[in-house]
């Protein structure tokens, strides 16, 4: 489906992610030690999130040959009274959209790729693997 590999950098927690095509870096923000050269964990967790919710917006909308128009999406998150990780996405679009498209676009919204996988939680696992030299 996808795959990423990430090497340290010499920035302390900076941290170069690829997929073979595009990279970006992912750091920590200095109240946590980092430099801030990049998002965060967490916020790439939530951009990822994002991402494929206004692709599929997006492409769904066009299948339906519907005009968004600007679409954009602001995610935040918190945790629960039981520490339970929960995320809100307003989303936004400036076409003329009536309130049936939009209650579909937000049905679609709950069941993006991504959404149904951070809903639902996937089996990580590990191994260890010596670097070359």
């Amino acid at each position: 489906m996808a795959q990423v590999t990430i090497e340290s950098t010499a920035d302390n927690y900076a941290h170069r992610i690829s997929n073979g095509l595009h990279t970006l870096l992912a750091d920590e923000p200095p109240r946590l030690g980092g430099k801030d050269a990049g998002m965060a964990p967490f916020d790439l967790y939530l951009a990822s999130l994002a991402a494929c919710t206004a692709i599929t917006l997006r492409m769904y909308a066009e299948k339906k040959g519907w005009d968004l128009g600007q679409f954009n999406a602001e995610l935040t998150s918190s945790r629960d009274e039981a520490g339970k990780l929960q995320v809100h996405r307003i989303l936004s679009a400036t076409g003329a959209l009536s309130s049936e498209q939009w209650e579909r676009l937000l049905d679609v919204a709950s069941r993006t790729p991504v959404t149904k996988v951070m809903s639902e939680g996937a089996v990580i696992t590990s191994e260890h693997r010596p670097l070359k030299s």
